[in-house]
């Protein structure tokens, strides 16, 4: 988050934006939080985005870098580290860790920082961005985007300071120049006393081919690649230097050069450089048609789930290929790439490397393996392709010329649920909560219609169907696009829906809400499954622990305690921490379920008991004058050995029944109060870190929603199913928790510090209707 507060600082009013030009950031997700908790943290992203668009002329003197760690970063996703003012100026450079030049590597959240790699690219950076007659980082904005791109984007495996001069003299003799006719050339040695020079004829290769390539294991830094515009080789003294051309890849570098950009060129000359001892090196170049060495396919269906499969096969020999990935562009989009090389010799001198290109943003990755091999390779987008580009994804291959490769694409579904995960697993609360109000409802209108409640995995399975909640949000999604519902949508004072807003975003595509109501669906039915048998551990702990004993589950709702505590718990929340005062009536509803649970056990403990007195019954009816035919659900059992459920009171199933709807709806209650509470925790964390310095939380984003859960809670802590079978609101209650689910979906994607009101919202109405 440093970053984002680096760049916060230019919005400060009486922040001088001189005093800062350069800006690096690492893992820093500049689009939008990972996770919306609160709304103060929405509006500051608001507040230093929209900055930075609008006022692009006060902020252009400022370059800002932007590193992404890659796919190992599960914390922070690469696709949030885009810097989005990069389409409105020019001096921001957004990239991911495995695209940067001798770094080629993706890094977890924490390892970014201590990356040795991308430590030394940093430091080579900043060594270069200092001036030396001031020894201050420059002020020259096109020198510093230069420097920072050289290092970040595409290195020319030259040296910095050499890359200002492109004329250079070449320091040979006529009779040191070694003319090469073929189009392919092949060089090894090492131990040169000397240089040489190798010279290829541009003029006689035009015709019949397009473009230029070498291969050099050197990765030195010394300039080795010229092109002569004499058309007498002898006579050409100085050159143009060509390596600015050059890129450097993980185990050599290369050049590629277009022989149309360079007409004027009569011969390209390759400089082999002195080398003193053991040190091997080899050389590749060839001439080759652009047109032969590409190809196009179409990428699977991403419903073809690894069955069906686009295959290349390049025959040709060559150092190049080039295949282009057509409708590869959607980030839900996931394929396993099988590349297998089939080598004439076994021994190669330089291996293959293969990387991915993606046009639209600087996340390439690459490969290097040694031939012949087969290698799997995971193609991935962490950016969608925008909508006005349209660009392809290549994959490009760098080879070894006695080989043929063949390239076999397949959808891989395990990686497409991983897309899923990585771009929306932060909505899976959203989903999971609103299936806990499709089984909550399911419950109310139980006891409504039958009086009784059913346990909350029963209620969830016959509840929770997409059907009741995802077509109601696409339907509000395609109306938004028609002007009178727009209108009829801002008279309501509704808010954006958070599906167009990621659709506008370009992640939110087809079916991704199914699939994240029935992740939903999975996460809420085994959670609880959990959740109750921690609870049940629990009980048995504190029925050991503690003596068990049958107490009545009647009284009032509102009791002098319970308003006090109501009270206490609000000044707490006022005056320290929302998110704590909400901790601390949890922990109180959870020993009041723990309490159910020890009271049920005791209770059926108590009733079977009952057959072993039944002599003991018998022979006492006659001195208590209790009728023969009394049963054993009916009688009272011997008092002086049992605990006591009241005063005249007689255990019986119905009371273990009833305590059982108690338990099963306080159970949900507490299971929707847990989501609350997890959403709360991160201001809960701040609040303690910081308390040796303020006791008061203040902005704090979860005090007006802690207010009402801590009345609503206290008032539900005392309730029980009873009093509500006779309520005038049971049947609306019941009937809201379907638009309240529906609610949570559409307006909690984005903005997931709502899920918390809609919580508030659904346990208040409960809470009323213990009173109506």
């Amino acid at each position: 988050m440093g970053g984002l507060v680096a760049r916060a600082l230019l919005t400060l009013q009486d922040f001088n934006p001189d005093l800062i030009s350069l800006i690096i950031t690492q893992a820093t997700p500049h689009i939008a939080p990972v996770l919306t908790v609160d709304r103060y943290l929405l509006d500051f992203y608001d507040t230093v985005n929209s900055y930075w668009l609008l006022n692009a002329n006060t902020v252009k003197n400022v370059t800002v870098l932007s590193v992404g760690g890659g796919f190992r970063d599960y914390q922070v996703r690469s696709g949030l580290t885009i810097l989005p003012s990069l389409n409105i100026h020019n001096t921001t450079i957004s990239v991911v860790s495995s695209a940067v030049p001798r770094v080629w590597i993706s890094t977890d959240h924490l390892a970014i920082v201590w990356c040795k790699e991308l430590v030394l690219s940093t430091v080579r950076a900043l060594f270069d961005l200092v001036e030396p007659d001031s020894n201050q980082i420059t002020q020259n904005q096109e020198k510093m985007k230069f420097i920072l791109s050289h290092h970040f984007v595409k290195h020319t495996a030259v040296d910095h300071e050499e890359e200002a001069d492109s004329m250079s003299p070449f320091f040979g003799l006529k009779s040191v120049w070694t003319e090469i006719g073929s189009s392919s050339w092949s060089y090894s040695g090492s131990n040169e006393p000397r240089g040489k020079y190798f010279s290829f004829p541009v003029l006689s290769h035009r015709r019949n081919f397009s473009h230029f390539h070498c291969q050099s294991s050197v990765l030195d830094g010394s300039p080795w690649l010229y092109g002569c515009t004499k058309s007498d080789i002898s006579v050409c003294l100085e050159g143009m230097d060509l390596s600015l051309e050059s890129e450097l890849l993980p185990t050599f570098k290369i050049v590629t050069l277009s022989l149309n950009h360079y007409l004027n060129l009569s011969h390209i000359i390759v400089y082999i450089p002195r080398t003193n001892g053991n040190k091997e090196f080899t050389l590749h170049c060839e001439f080759f048609s652009e047109e032969s060495r590409t190809a196009t396919t179409q990428v699977p269906n991403v419903f073809s789930f690894g069955i069906s499969a686009s295959k290349v096969d390049f025959t040709s020999s060559g150092l190049m290929h080039t295949l282009q990935l057509q409708d590869f562009n959607q980030i839900y989009q996931a394929f396993t790439v099988y590349v297998e090389s089939k080598c004439h010799s076994l021994t190669e001198e330089l291996p293959s490397v293969y990387r991915w290109h993606i046009p639209w943003s600087n996340e390439d990755s690459f490969t290097a393996v040694s031939v012949p091999s087969s290698v799997e390779i995971s193609a991935k987008l962490h950016v969608a392709r925008p909508v006005n580009d349209s660009s392809v994804s290549v994959l490009h291959l760098y080879t070894s010329r006695d080989c043929q490769y063949q390239i076999t694409i397949r959808t891989s579904f395990f990686q497409v649920l991983g897309q899923v995960i990585r771009f929306h697993g932060v909505c899976l609360p959203v989903y999971i909560v609103s299936n806990i109000l499709l089984g909550y409802g399911r419950q109310l209108s139980n006891v409504l219609s039958t009086g009784h409640s059913v346990e909350f995995d029963v209620a969830l399975d016959s509840a929770a169907k997409p059907y009741k909640v995802d077509p109601i949000v696409n339907v509000l999604k395609l109306l938004l696009r028609f002007t009178w519902f727009n209108t009829v949508w801002a008279l309501l004072f509704l808010p954006e829906l958070d599906a167009v807003i990621l659709t506008n975003q370009g992640n939110w595509y087809p079916l991704v809400s199914l699939f994240l109501f029935l992740f939903g669906t999975g996460i809420a039915y085994w959670s609880c499954i959990l959740f109750h048998f921690f609870l049940k551990l629990l009980s048995s702990l504190w029925g050991a622990l503690r003596r068990p004993s049958v107490v009545s589950e009647h009284g009032r709702l509102i009791t002098p305690g319970g308003l006090g505590l109501i009270i206490f718990l609000n000044i707490i929340s006022w005056m320290t921490c929302g998110a704590f005062a909400l901790l601390v009536i949890y922990l109180l509803y959870v020993f009041k379920v723990v309490g159910l649970l020890t009271l049920i056990r005791t209770l059926k403990n108590v009733l079977n008991l009952a057959p072993k007195r039944k002599a003991e019954n018998e022979k006492a009816v006659d001195s208590r004058n209790v009728p023969e035919n009394c049963g054993v659900k009916e009688c009272p059992l011997p008092n002086a050995r049992l605990p006591a459920l009241g005063r005249d009171k007689f255990v019986s199933v119905s009371a273990i029944d009833e305590a059982v709807d108690n338990l099963r709806m306080h159970f949900t209650v507490l299971n929707l109060v847990t989501w609350a509470v997890l959403l709360s925790a991160p201001s809960l964390t701040y609040w303690f870190k910081n308390l040796r310095y303020e006791k008061r939380l203040d902005p704090d984003p979860c005090r007006h929603v802690a207010t009402v859960l801590i009345i609503a809670l206290g008032i539900l802590i005392k309730s029980s199913t009873a009093s509500m079978k006779t309520s005038k609101l049971l049947k609306h209650v019941a009937r809201i928790q379907l638009p309240v689910s529906v609610a949570v979906v559409a307006f909690g994607l984005v903005h997931l510090y709502r899920v918390s009101y809609f919580i508030a919202f659904s346990l208040v109405l409960h809470a009323l209707s213990c009173f109506v």
